[in-house]
């Protein structure tokens, strides 16, 4: 009896005999944050939007404006490889205005980015096909009190526990580039930029999607654009040229017909070309990691859509005021815009900035003449070089 009870008290005492209690494994981190951590030790302008993110739809009647949309940008970028976890980021409200001198404009975003919904395909609890609607911010604080100075003040924000799932979860990643993010003018483009970074380098580089699906993901609003016409020309063919210009690929589409009605949309996107480009504001690192060698490559020339042919401007004499814009090469007899974009241009080649000039300003060019005129080419080429930064 007594060596019975001995047996049972070793047994007892052995660590081996009693159930050990295992902690909960760390939740796998998925491609997008891995990518995201490895773009930002390279300190460039390039950073990771997790698919996920990208993907989510607008709740009918909500969308985002260009400005809450570059501030969403901005906070990914910001969070970076940290944006799945449980935890406050923090940027500087500089970082957001721009040059804008007040921080109205960034209560509005933030109160915008709050209230707005988006929605993911899910499952019930019983396991059938749902819509999950959710936000992407769980709570903000912006400093008020701007004693030291304007230049100081700082926003603090969270994600959700849904969209940091999204996050986390992520497989998917479309790189996108700071520089292009906020010289889009479209909240259309900035959007079809983005899904056009996340498809670029898979083996079939399409998005197709019926009208329903297409107006959820620009965030189109019921009442706009009904009509196909005004659609392509509102929204398709100025991101299209807006993409064409700014990102480091290009894009087209394919309006797919069932009888004479549009019943589809298929968007392809190539990558710009070695040959065709003319510098390299987003070069690689040396040394980048196989997953981040997405990393936009420079903008071309042969993507910017070419110019309405338009008359021959009069050449100005020295020190008369121009008549008109010049609408050849300003290598010869335009010394005055030459000079202008040499000067202001940030070292872009003159006739880039001119096809982009002549781009934008399109039928309000014809009115533009004398100090009007050098004024407005000045500051496009200033703006142009700011957005893009040196080749």
């Amino acid at each position: 009896m007594l060596d019975f009870r001995r047996r049972r008290i070793r047994v007892l005492n052995d660590e081996t005999a009693i159930p050990q209690i295992e902690a909960d494994p760390a939740p796998a981190l998925g491609r997008a944050m891995r990518v995201a951590h490895a773009l930002r030790a390279r300190d460039s302008d390039e950073f990771a939007k997790p698919g996920n993110l990208v993907e989510v739809r607008f709740v009918k009647g909500q969308s985002l404006s260009l400005t809450a949309a570059r501030l969403l940008a901005l906070m990914i970028l910001t969070a970076g490889g940290d944006a799945w976890q449980p935890m406050a980021h923090r940027m500087r409200k500089a970082d957001i205005r721009r040059g804008h001198k007040g921080n109205e404009r960034i209560v509005d975003m933030l109160e915008e980015l709050h209230r707005t919904l988006f929605a993911i395909d899910d499952l019930s609890w019983r396991g059938r096909k749902a819509t999950k609607r959710f936000s992407l911010i769980q709570s903000s604080r912006e400093e008020i009190d701007e004693a030291e100075g304007a230049e100081s003040g700082w926003i603090e924000w969270e994600f959700t526990p849904d969209a940091r799932r999204l996050i986390r979860e992520s497989e998917t990643y479309a790189v996108l580039n700071r520089q292009a993010v906020l010289g889009f003018r479209s909240s259309y483009a900035l959007r079809l930029y983005e899904m056009g970074a996340l498809r670029l380098h898979r083996r079939q580089s399409t998005w197709r999607g019926d009208m329903t699906a297409i107006r959820a993901a620009f965030g189109i609003a019921p009442e706009l654009y009904k009509d196909f016409a005004q659609l392509r020309r509102k929204v398709l063919e100025r991101a299209k040229i807006e993409i064409n210009a700014l990102a480091h690929f290009t894009v087209d589409w394919r309006e797919i017909k069932r009888g004479r009605t549009i019943v589809e949309i298929e968007f392809t996107f190539h990558p710009k070309r070695a040959p065709d480009q003319l510098a390299g504001p987003h070069d690689k690192a040396p040394g980048a990691p196989i997953e981040a060698a997405a990393a936009a490559p420079p903008i071309s020339r042969s993507a910017l859509p070419s110019p309405p042919p338009r008359p021959a401007a009069a050449k100005a004499k020295p020190g008369a005021a121009p008549t008109g814009f010049p609408s050849g090469s300003l290598m010869y007899g335009a010394e005055l815009f030459g000079d202008i974009a040499r000067v202001h241009g940030g070292g872009w080649a003159r006739d880039l900035i001119a096809d982009a000039y002549r781009e934008q300003m399109g039928a309000r060019l014809g009115s533009l003449s004398g100090a009007k005129l050098v004024k407005s080419w000045t500051g496009f080429c200033q703006a142009f070089a700011a957005r893009r930064g040196r080749p």
